[in-house]
């Protein structure tokens, strides 16, 4: 089962579809996660900020606002835009997990950030998601590499390289972590 927070406006089925778009288009999400993180931004901030192609900052931010993630702030030219933070829990076979901007942020990372592409590849999004959870209480200082590796089923050395890449999203992003 899928659940959008009821201020979203936006029935799940169809923000589902977003965070999908989000979370298989490490570009999309980066640019997403930037205007949420820094909004309001003109395109050209996000262009001159993230040193993405224009013509694709604009296809990609008009995709952002014609999926209700991302929203243009008055009439005057250049327009400037924010962003509304994600949350989905999906729900199967007892299990669920919360997709948040941190956990878009990170997917956002992915093409920059050799350790979190390698992490994806073998452990996946779900292997993802866990490992940002742990990540949080290892920024906290709750648990330790050791501890995290153990629970997330990898190796100590392959936990602290991905923990250490997951701690800028973690301070970036305190309270978005479910």
């Amino acid at each position: 089962m899928a659940h959008s927070p009821a201020e979203s406006g936006r029935p799940p089925l169809q923000q589902l579809r977003t965070v999908a778009d989000l979370l298989e288009t490490p570009a999309l999400a980066r640019i997403y996660a930037h205007v949420l993180l820094e909004g309001p931004v003109t395109v050209g901030d996000v262009v001159a900020d993230l040193e993405v192609p224009q013509g694709t900052a604009y296809d990609y931010v008009r995709r952002l606002e014609a999926a209700g993630v991302v929203e243009r702030l008055g009439d005057e030219r250049p327009y400037e835009y924010d962003a509304e933070p994600i949350t989905l829990t999906l729900s199967t076979d007892g299990e669920s997990r919360t997709i948040t901007p941190a956990l878009i942020a990170a997917v956002a990372r992915r093409e920059a950030d050799e350790d979190i592409d390698v992490y994806i590849d073998r452990h996946g999004l779900d292997g993802l998601a866990a490992a940002l959870d742990y990540a949080r209480e290892y920024v906290d200082g709750a648990v330790n590499h050791r501890i995290a590796a153990r629970e997330l089923g990898c190796s100590p050395l392959e936990a602290e390289i991905v923990l250490q890449a997951l701690e800028p999203v973690v301070t970036e992003y305190p309270d978005s972590i479910a």
